[in-house]
């Protein structure tokens, strides 16, 4: 492989504000060509160090990521929303605004909405929501309609052979990023990370490699905790830059049944305990909303278990899914989760797990795909930890089972399926050859990360694609 000059940096742990209140101020009254002007003057006239360089050449990075998710006028919206509502106008928008079912910014004095607000709109408020189904007709999602069928079915199983993991299958994964033509110049070397399959999990297997379109690759070792398998391509004139690997899987459902008389007390001394119940900041943080979220949801219960649960079934009933900023432009995900009372499956995981996390209980990330028949994405949950059981699965997007049986309804709340495939075991970890510039996602990593000698290259610039193929397979032995 050609000679690759490293510089280790904290890209992937870049708070989203700076250390001058000046520039702050300007941003967070959202004067953002003003913040730029100032930031320019400051990197040409300052003497700074090399880390607050950094920062400031990120911080006009990021505002200009908000700019690009932020993207819609009014117009738009009255557009899609008077599908439902005709006679919208611009005092819906403001009651929408005010009630925090529309997402919007004001930038340098004009109102900008969020790409997805006008169909978030529709997901996060319920009257909204209903008048749709009155349009529409009622819509159920094919993922639920699946998993009501699948999980009693591998809760069986567990029971029947006695066995946690079952209903494996093999699957193939063909993976393509694609660098749009003519965004790069002719004859320059793009880099490229691609995420690779965390070895060691049970519930995932026989790992293999079965193509790549390089003839040379670095995959990271198993210790990298957001794993990658990295590649290099040079630009030509007038085509795509195409990065493709093929991966082959075995992957278990992982059906877990808790008995609350086996679950002791946590040793408090030690070091996974101390790691996996602290603050980090930014996104984990234990905010005076924080705390009194947790005392609403918790009460006086005590037992680790029941106030997981707790937690898990209250994120399930109040916060939608809806569709999600760059988190890499988001300053605390936790908090923007309670404040905006939404979020799509990272936001609501790091929810989760900060709420768990002030009350003692251990959580920590973990993301890849979900590689659901006729439902393929990008996909974060976390793994909690009980003693007496260790690490568990924790899907708190997929949330609660319709189902009235108590064992199917919780399934998620510490078992899962055998289509998560794991890439990352934490969140805002470098990775491996270590990236030069700020990372496109600064939080999690499932598509991807690409850069060239002149920057970063941010996700408009690129393009990916995930095809699976499913092979049964038979029954491992205990």
């Amino acid at each position: 492989m050609k000679t690759i000059f490293l510089i280790i940096m904290i890209s992937s742990l870049i708070l989203s504000q700076t250390k001058f209140d000046d520039i702050n101020k300007l941003v967070t009254s959202g004067e953002f060509t003003n913040a730029i002007r100032l930031i320019d003057e400051k990197l040409q006239t300052q003497n700074l160090l090399y880390d607050d360089i950094f920062q400031l050449q990120f911080e006009k990075e990021r505002l200009d990521r908000i700019r690009k998710d932020f993207n819609k006028t009014s117009e738009d919206i009255l557009k899609y929303v008077r599908r439902y509502y005709p006679q919208a106008d611009e005092t819906y928008l403001k009651k929408w605004e005010d009630d925090g079912s529309l997402e919007f910014k004001v930038i340098d004095g004009q109102k900008w909405y969020f790409s997805r607000a006008a169909s978030n709109l529709f997901r996060i408020n319920k009257e909204a929501k209903k008048q749709k189904e009155s349009v529409d007709g009622p819509y159920k999602d094919p993922l639920d309609i699946f998993l009501e069928s699948y999980v009693p079915k591998v809760i069986q199983e567990s029971k029947v052979k006695n066995s946690k993991f079952v209903n494996p299958l093999t699957m193939r994964l063909n993976y393509t990023v694609t660098l749009l033509e003519n965004s790069i110049p002719h004859g320059e070397i793009v880099r490229c990370w691609l995420p690779f399959p965390r070895e060691g999990r049970e519930r995932q297997t026989e790992i293999k490699l079965l193509g790549i379109n390089a003839d040379e690759y670095v995959i990271a070792s198993n210790d990298n905790q957001q794993r990658t398998i990295y590649l290099e391509k040079v630009v030509q004139e007038n085509q795509p830059t195409i990065f493709n690997m093929v991966l082959e899987i075995t992957s278990y459902a992982e059906v877990n049944s808790i008995d609350l008389n086996t679950i002791k007390p946590y040793n408090k001394e030690s070091g996974l305990y101390k790691t996996f119940t602290k603050e980090r900041f930014p996104h984990i943080v234990f905010t005076d909303k924080i705390k009194e979220l947790s005392k609403r949801i918790v009460g006086d219960e005590k037992n680790p278990y029941l106030i997981a649960r707790k937690i898990f079934t209250w994120i399930s009933d109040n916060i939608p899914w809806a569709g999600a900023r760059e988190y890499s432009t988001i300053e605390n995900i936790s908090d923007y989760c309670i404040s905006r009372m939404h979020g799509d499956c990272g936001i609501k995981t790091l929810l989760f797990m900060t709420l768990c996390r002030y009350n003692g209980i251990p959580t920590k990330w973990q993301s890849g795909w979900m590689l659901h028949p006729n439902e393929v994405n990008l996909h974060d949950w976390c793994e909690i930890y009980f003693e007496g059981y260790g690490w568990l699965p924790v899907d708190q997007s997929f949330g609660l089972v319709q189902s009235e049986n108590e064992e199917e309804k919780y399934f998620f709340f510490g078992s899962t399926d055998a289509f998560h495939l794991i890439t990352n075991d934490d969140y805002s970890s470098p990775l491996f050859p270590a990236k030069i510039f700020p990372r496109s996602e600064t939080v999690d990593f499932q598509r991807g990360e690409l850069e060239w000698r002149g920057g970063n290259i941010y996700f408009d610039k690129w393009k990916y694609k995930m095809e699976v193929e499913y092979f049964e397979q038979t029954e491992r032995e205990n």
